[in-house]
């Protein structure tokens, strides 16, 4: 078996595969609220080809994990056969979802081997919800993550994209909910992948401003990171706060991912196939591999593990996000894949 490596020595274990360029949200970061042009049906890789690619990159490469990604994935179709297929392989099989319709899959997801689930939800306020989403629908993610839980994802983590002035008030509020609601609450770092083109690094929320809050109120340490993109914490409320954080105080669990002011591009080990068919060796990748061209060409799987490797080997040590020669990709994070 051959590791995939690149030029700066990292080993790739982990795909990230988007299957479907398609949302029931319009989130302000992510994507405009009118105008989006979908793929045709006949553009997306089908079951039949996304299963191929993996499993080359298994039985030749030793990929370890895979993370299904959207678009929104549940608006796939029967998504639950992709992943009981993907499951076959042996790989630690995850998704990242926006929960809205989760309570209607979560069992079925659970059972054909759906591993680890992780949902996305920035604010706990009604109104802001709506503003950030354009659409009135917190109430259903809630039952989505509550779902999750009775399937029997376990942990089940929810990804909060900080933005100052607009959710950077919540840190504690989300801290409280994934305490009391025993899940696990990760912090990410506003990238400049939103399709608006408005990023700019003073509406980052820093690692360093949310340990600020952290501490403030909390006891925390540090969790064995490994190769997570996710900075790991346990936490309880420190005995001195107010008796709202400190009544039946238990332990809870936060991660930071700090991608824009403590970027561990060093350690990455993932790659991203969009639900086209592209290989792309990181997020702000400027090109990409047309992985459905040589499948749909008649490509060998030898031919297509070659490219695979002539693409991973072109990976840039860093995304250089903050630089003044940093290029923003072409492409928002709905069409990549997160």
């Amino acid at each position: 078996m051959q590791p995939l490596i690149d030029t700066f020595g990292r080993v790739h274990k982990d795909l990230r595969i988007s299957v479907t360029d398609r949302c029931n949200f319009r989130c302000q970061y992510c994507m405009p609220e009118e105008g989006m042009v979908w793929l045709d049906r006949s553009e997306i890789l089908t079951f039949d080809e996304i299963y191929r690619i993996a499993n080359i990159l298994v039985e030749r490469f030793g990929l370890e994990s895979i993370r299904l990604t959207g678009g929104e994935p549940t608006l796939r179709r029967e998504l639950h056969v992709l992943v009981s297929r993907l499951a076959s392989l042996g790989v630690e099989l995850s998704m990242t979802t926006n929960g809205a319709t989760l309570e209607r899959h979560a069992v079925d997801l659970f059972e054909a081997g759906l591993t680890r689930i992780n949902i996305s939800l920035d604010t706990l306020d009604r109104q802001k919800f709506v503003e950030l989403t354009r659409r009135d629908q917190l109430q259903q993610v809630i039952e989505g993550i509550d779902a999750a839980k009775q399937a029997g994802f376990d942990p089940v983590k929810v990804n909060v994209m900080l933005m100052k002035g607009i959710n950077d008030t919540e840190i504690i509020d989300f801290l409280e909910f994934g305490r009391t609601s025993d899940v696990v609450i990760r912090f990410i770092e506003f990238m400049p992948l939103d399709a608006g083109e408005e990023w700019s690094q003073d509406r980052v929320v820093a690692a360093s401003e949310i340990m600020d809050q952290v501490t403030e109120h909390y006891r925390s340490e540090s969790l064995e990171r490994g190769s997570s993109p996710a900075e790991r914490f346990r936490f309880e409320p420190k005995s001195d706060v107010s008796s709202d954080l400190g009544e039946n105080a238990q332990w809870g669990e936060f991660g930071i991912i700090a991608s824009v002011s403590e970027p561990f591009c060093e350690s990455c080990d993932r790659i991203r196939l969009t639900s086209d068919g592209q290989l792309r060796n990181c997020l702000f990748a400027l090109e990409h591999l047309d992985l459905r061209a040589l499948l749909r060409g008649g490509g060998t799987d030898e031919q297509l593990a070659k490219a695979i490797v002539e693409e991973v080997e072109a990976k840039r040590s860093g995304h250089n996000i903050g630089q003044v020669y940093f290029i923003r990709p072409s492409k928002s994070m709905s069409q990549v894949g997160g």
